[in-house]
C-alpha cells in the first residue's frame, strides 16, 4: 500500500516507521522543515523512543519511508491517510482544533477516491462525524462512504515504548459505515503486529466498536479512568499522611483483593494525555462531577506538595529550593503539563528561589522553559522530586550540599538515604 502519515511527532513518526516496516511505501507529512530533513537523513528528531533510530537507519535508505512538507506529494493516490496531528485544550478547557483543522483542509484539497482516512488523535465524542466528515466532503467534493471512507482509531501508546505498545494492545476502530470499518480493520491488520493474548476472553488484534463515537469514547474513558483513579489515590494519600497512616501499605493491602486496583499517589499528573483527555470528556459531559473533582484534585497536587515542604522545613522565604525533574515522567524528555511549572510557581510564591534540575535537559533548554538551572553539588536548602528519573534513585546529601529537607514526590528514595535530613513522602506520616 501507499500510506501517508500526517504529523511526524512522537507518535506519528513511530507509526510511519511501523507501517513501512511491514513492507508498505510510507510518506510522512510535517510542517516542520527540520523534522522532515532529519527523517530524510534517517536521523531521529527526538531522543528516547526505543528502536526508532535503528528502524530509520534501515527503512529510509531502502526507500520505504520518506518525509515531506507537501500534502500534494503525499496524499493523492494514497490507499490510507493516518492523521496524528496534536489537539490542544485552552485555558477554559475547550478543545483548540486549529492545527487539526488546517491539516484536514490540506488533506481534503488533495484527497482522491478510494482512500481510507483514519484519525488517531484523541477527540471529543462526535468530532469525526460532525466536524471532519463535512469538512472533508465540502473541500474535496467527494462523498464519504462512496468515494472515501472515514474512521476514528485512537492511538493507545506511550512515548518511549510505542513499538512495544502497538503489539501489546488491541487496535480500536470505529467507522461511519460498516464498509469503512471493514476497510480500517483490514488496513490495521496489514500494518501492525500483535502479541498473543490468551488471558482475555477477546483476543488481541483489531476491534471494531461499531461506530466512530464508541471508539472516541473508549479512548476518553480509558484515560479518564486513570485520572480519576490517581485522583482518588491522591485523596487517600493526603488523608493518610495527616492521620498517621502509611497509604502505600493501605493500597497494597487493598489491591490484594482482585476488585481493587488503586493507582499510586504523587506530586503531579502530566503528559499530553491524562491531564487533557478528561477535559475533552467534560466538554461533552459538563455534568460529570466525578471527572471534574478528580481533575481538580490532581491539578492541586504540586501546590500541596510544596505545602508539605513548607510544613516540614519551615518558612521558605529566602531559601534555595531545587525541583528535581522538569519532565512530566521519568526517562522521557517532555514537559507537557509537567508538575514542574506549578511546583516552581508555588515555591516562588512562598518567597523562595526556585531552581530546576533535569539530567535530560541542558541549562539552555531549562532557561528557555523559564527555569533557573541547578547543578548537583551546588548549595541548596531543600529539594522536591518531581520526575522519577532513574538518576534520582541514588541521590544522597552529598549531591545536595546544605540540604535540610527532601520531599520525595515520586517515592524514588528512602529515609535511610538521607541521614540528618528531614525526609517526607506524600501519603506517609512524618517519622
Amino acid at each position: 500500500m501507499k500510506i501517508a502519515v500526517i504529523a511526524l511527532g512522537k507518535i506519528g513518526l513511530p507509526l510511519a516507521v511501523q507501517f513501512a516496516s511491514k513492507g508498505h511505501d510510507v510518506v510522512g507529512v510535517d510542517v516542520n522543515h527540520a523534522v522532515v530533513d532529519q527523517v530524510n537523513e534517517a536521523r531521529e528528531p527526538f531522543p528516547g523512543e526505543a528502536h526508532l533510530q535503528e528502524k530509520l537507519t534501515e527503512l529510509v535508505p531502502a526507500g520505504r519511508l520518506r518525509a515531506t512538507t507537501d500534502y500534494a506529494d503525499a496524499v493523492p493516490g494514497a490507499d490510507a491517510v493516518v492523521l496524528v496531528v496534536p489537539l490542544f485544550v485552552d485555558a477554559q478547557a475547550r478543545p483548540d482544533f486549529g492545527w487539526m483543522d488546517a491539516a484536514t483542509r490540506s488533506l481534503a484539497e488533495h484527497l482522491t477516491p478510494g482512500t481510507l482516512v483514519s484519525y488517531e488523535t484523541t477527540l471529543p465524542v462526535g468530532t469525526t462525524r460532525t466536524r471532519w466528515k463535512p469538512m472533508l466532503e465540502e473541500i474535496s467534493g467527494l462523498t464519504e462512504g462512496k468515494d472515501f471512507h472515514l474512521v476514528f482509531s485512537p492511538e493507545r501508546v506511550l512515548t518511549g515504548r510505542v513499538f512495544e505498545d502497538l503489539r501489546k494492545y488491541p487496535k480500536l476502530v470505529g467507522g461511519l459505515s460498516e464498509v469503512g470499518a471493514q476497510r480500517a480493520s483490514e488496513f490495521y491488520e496489514a500494518v501492525l503486529d500483535f502479541d498473543e493474548r490468551t488471558d482475555l476472553a477477546r483476543p488481541n488484534g483489531v476491534w471494531d466498536l461499531g461506530s466512530a463515537e464508541a471508539s472516541e469514547l473508549a479512548k476518553l474513558a480509558e484515560t479518564t479512568y486513570r485520572d480519576v483513579n490517581i485522583g482518588l489515590a491522591n485523596q487517600f494519600a493526603r488523608f493518610a499522611g495527616q492521620n498517621g497512616i502509611d497509604v502505600y501499605n493501605v493500597i497494597e493491602a487493598s489491591n490484594s483483593q482482585p476488585y481493587s486496583h488503586i493507582h499510586q499517589p504523587g506530586i503531579a499528573v502530566g503528559g499530553h494525555c491524562i491531564p487533557v483527555y478528561p477535559r475533552l470528556y467534560l466538554w461533552n459531559d459538563p455534568d460529570a462531577t466525578v471527572v471534574r473533582a478528580a481533575r481538580e484534585a490532581n491539578a492541586g497536587m504540586p501546590d500541596f506538595t510544596v505545602g508539605l515542604l513548607e510544613g516540614a522545613h519551615g518558612d521558605l522565604t529566602g531559601q534555595r529550593v531545587v525541583v528535581l525533574g522538569a519532565a512530566y515522567r521519568g526517562g522521557v524528555k517532555e514537559t507537557a503539563f509537567s508538575g514542574v511549572f506549578d511546583a516552581v510557581t508555588s515555591i516562588t510564591e512562598r518567597g523562595a528561589t526556585a531552581l530546576v534540575h533535569d539530567p535530560m535537559y541542558t541549562d539552555e533548554e531549562l532557561g528557555k522553559l523559564g527555569f533557573m538551572p541547578y547543578h548537583l553539588g551546588e548549595p541548596v536548602d531543600a529539594a522536591v522530586v518531581q520526575a522519577d528519573h532513574a538518576e534520582y534513585r541514588s541521590l544522597s546529601p552529598a549531591d545536595l550540599p546544605g540540604i535540610r529537607t527532601f520531599i520525595d514526590g515520586r517515592r524514588v528514595s528512602s529515609p535511610e538515604a538521607w541521614p540528618g535530613v528531614t525526609y517526607r513522602v506524600i501519603g506517609r506520616p512524618a517519622a
